[in-house]
């Protein structure tokens, strides 16, 4: 038994189980360490699931803690967008932290490793740099400013604090190897100087900490048990020992795993924002963009993403997961979750012409078929209704190939009657503008005494009852499937019909008061979201997916 609980743990957690058995750590603390520089896209919501799911599973704490250590890029937006983002996938942290929070104790590290001639201040200018730092195979030179006396880099230090030089014109280097065949190794930039506001301390700071430097020192203030990162952080597993042992500090240890790749997914929060800055997109959270707000406006749910994350699981190696997974997981959800409703995408007029034309009869539908608990609702019926028209053909194929509405066919009205094709009325370009029928009386749903039996079962909308809306036929933002193979600009793969928008659509009278964020199954078409640029007037609807995944058949595969 105990084999098998075992076998069915990642390796993180057999770590972290191994850990609190053996002592080590009494209690495990770990930490989601975003950047506020963009939107949290779905690979981050890997890490969210990962580090605070740990913290619950192991009875641990699970800090948020923003590195905002670049000035330049950082804004309050992000800080705000990322802290409804974990809440919305279902996450409280126990403490929420900045590195900006920990600036003047940095400074006294960098402080103490100067003191012990472990870091020095270096003039040199990124151009020079790269001239003496080598490659992986042939050794850098040491820079000739790294043998300044400890009493000159303290001095030198302080006046880059207090203002005195520019951007660019020092930096702080840790005192390593430059012959090391780890490049993060060759004395490493610990602060740099930023003539920059920053979104919380202001200007009261004009240098700032590297990524590196910050980041293993703020999870060691914060006593983090385990850190963890994505793969490309390996190569810097080093250099965060290194200074942790150096300031002989709490020892907080980093452990890497696969990062999630998606296909037909840009991950990148770079990439992501020059498609935000360069209108490729409608922001952040357009439907579109693999952002939590993009997912979250398009439709996707929590749960969805939650049982996503766990079907990828953790690994130790980078790989790309085909998004029809995550579709399969979102669909898998709302399947379950969403009242089914009907929606004509493109509608034309059917005249049951044997029915009185001031009647009209309440039906009574299912909301969900896999739900009980959702109960049903009323729909009103009467002589016009529209249905869609790829249900109609002109000249149908035998009826053994086409069990839709065609002259002299008969179909089932869903929730209503069987009726029968009796002619049509079409344009001067051939369009059909009316179709007409008459009903069965004796085939009302639930109450059919004829006896017949049709294939074909139509969704329909009252003419009197329609709520006209728009729709927005979201799908994937790229037509290529692998893009970290691609040579070019990414934007060169963006998908043309990424985006449909349908004006013409009518729903059955119960959308009419339709909220925002409402989620609902257009039946035999997909699953919808109630999008936040509804008015009263309108209502806005997208697309969050289709009930089939018809990509590879658009694709021609």
């Amino acid at each position: 038994m105990e084999n098998e609980k075992r076998e069915s743990l990642n390796f993180i957690e057999q770590m972290i189980e191994n850990d609190l058995k053996s002592g080590k750590h009494q209690a495990i603390q770990t930490r989601f360490p975003p950047e506020p520089n963009g939107y949290l896209h779905i690979g981050h919501a890997k890490s969210i699931h990962l580090n605070f799911g740990l913290a619950e599973k192991f009875n641990g704490k699970c800090n948020l803690r923003f590195d905002d250590t670049n000035p330049e890029k950082e804004d309050v937006e992000y800080v705000d967008s990322i802290k409804s983002n974990v809440k919305w996938l279902g996450f409280d942290w126990d403490g929420e932290f900045y590195a900006s929070d920990y600036f003047p104790q940095l400074y006294a590290f960098a402080v103490q490793l100067i003191k012990d001639g472990k870091a020095y201040v270096d003039d040199l200018s990124k151009e020079e740099w790269n001239e003496i730092k080598g490659t992986p195979t042939v050794p850098g030179k040491e820079s000739p400013f790294r043998s300044r006396s400890v009493e000159e880099n303290l001095q030198l230090f302080a006046e880059m604090k207090d203002g005195k030089y520019q951007n660019g014109e020092k930096v702080l280097r840790a005192k390593i190897d430059m012959s090391s065949p780890n490049m993060h190794m060759r004395d490493p930039v610990l602060y740099r100087i930023k003539h920059v506001e920053h979104h919380r301390t202001g200007n009261d700071w004009c240098i700032y900490p590297s990524y590196d430097f910050a980041h293993g020192q703020s999870d060691s203030i914060e006593h983090v048990t385990h850190s963890l990162c994505t793969l490309e952080f390996e190569v810097h597993r080093p250099l965060y020992e290194w200074i942790i042992e150096q300031l002989e500090i709490f020892p907080s240890k980093q452990t890497e795993f696969a990062r999630l790749n998606l296909s037909y997914t840009i991950v990148s929060k770079r990439k992501l924002l020059e498609l935000v800055e360069g209108n490729y997109v409608a922001g952040w959270d357009d439907p579109r963009m693999p952002t939590i707000s993009g997912i979250k406006r398009r439709g996707f749910t929590p749960e969805s993403i939650k049982n996503f994350v766990k079907k990828v699981g953790v690994a130790r190696r980078d790989g790309i997961t085909d998004v029809a997974v995550l579709e399969h997981a979102v669909r898998e959800d709302l399947n379950k979750k969403t009242n089914r409703v009907f929606g004509i995408l493109d509608p034309v007029k059917l005249v049951i012409t044997n029915w009185p034309e001031d009647k009209e009869e309440t039906l009574t539908a299912v909301n969900n078929p896999e739900d009980e608990s959702a109960g049903t609702r009323d729909m009103m019926f009467g002589r016009e209704i529209y249905v869609d028209r790829a249900d109609f053909m002109k000249d149908p194929p035998s009826p053994r190939k086409w069990f839709r509405l065609g002259p002299d066919r008969e179909v089932r009205l869903k929730y209503a009657y069987i009726i029968k094709c009796t002619g049509f009325d079409e344009d001067e370009n051939g369009e059909v503008t009316t179709i007409y029928a008459e009903y069965d009386p004796e085939t009302r749903s639930g109450q059919d005494t004829s006896g017949k039996k049709v294939k074909g079962t139509l969704g329909w909308v009252s003419v009197k009852h329609a709520v006209n809306a728009e729709i927005r036929l979201y799908d994937r933002l790229f037509k290529t499937e692998n893009l970290n193979d691609i040579d070019d600009d990414f934007k060169n793969h963006l998908n043309p019909d990424s985006l449909e928008v349908n004006t013409k659509a009518v729903l059955e009278g119960s959308l009419a008061s339709a909220k925002i964020g409402d989620t609902v199954q257009f039946e035999r078409v997909g699953y919808f979201r109630v999008d936040e640029d509804s008015t009263d007037d309108k209502l806005v609807f997208n697309r969050t997916i289709t009930l089939r995944d018809n990509w590879e058949k658009q694709q021609g595969k």
